[in-house]
């Protein structure tokens, strides 16, 4: 399935539009105290544990975002927006969404 932040895909027609499909992926409190129990991970200010339970979080988004797509007949999803939301005030969890319309296309 081709997967583009763009609202439209270059050499493709846009057939059909099936609608909006979003993905979600939520890490909860128990990650971010895995996470800081590695902080001798961080190097530069970087922690690499932490980037990668943020791109398996945005992966998990996206997977679920392309499944929807595909339950609606759809081929692609055009205009993906990522977002990163803070849920609750001290319970330390992440939510990752992912949103976009799903269509048919046909390469032109």
């Amino acid at each position: 399935m081709i997967v583009t932040t763009t609202a439209t895909l270059e050499g493709h027609k846009i057939n059909r539009y099936c609608g909006i499909v979003t993905g979600e992926a939520i890490l909860g409190a128990n990650v971010f105290k895995d996470l800081f129990a590695g902080i001798r991970d961080l190097v530069g200010g970087r922690s690499a544990t932490y980037e990668k339970e943020l791109q398996k979080a945005r992966d998990i988004a996206l997977q679920e975002l392309q499944e929807r797509a595909a339950a609606l007949g759809a081929n692609a999803v055009i205009g993906i927006d990522l977002d990163y939301e803070v849920l609750g005030q001290n319970n330390g969890m992440l939510m990752v969404s992912a949103s976009g319309t799903a269509v048919v296309t046909t390469p032109v």
